[in-house]
C-alpha cells in the first residue's frame, strides 16, 4: 500500500495533536504540582 500525499498529511496532524495533548497534560500537572506544594 503506497503511502500518499493525504497519509502524509494526516499523519503530521496527529503527530500535532498528540504534542498539544502532551503540552496540555504536562501543563495541568505541573499546575497540580505548584497547588499542592503551596499548600505543604
Amino acid at each position: 500500500m503506497p503511502i500518499t500525499e493525504e497519509h502524509k498529511k494526516r499523519r503530521g496532524r496527529n503527530i500535532a495533536l498528540a504534542l498539544v495533548l502532551v503540552g496540555l497534560v504536562v501543563l495541568f500537572f505541573a499546575i497540580t504540582i505548584v497547588r499542592l506544594g503551596g499548600q505543604g
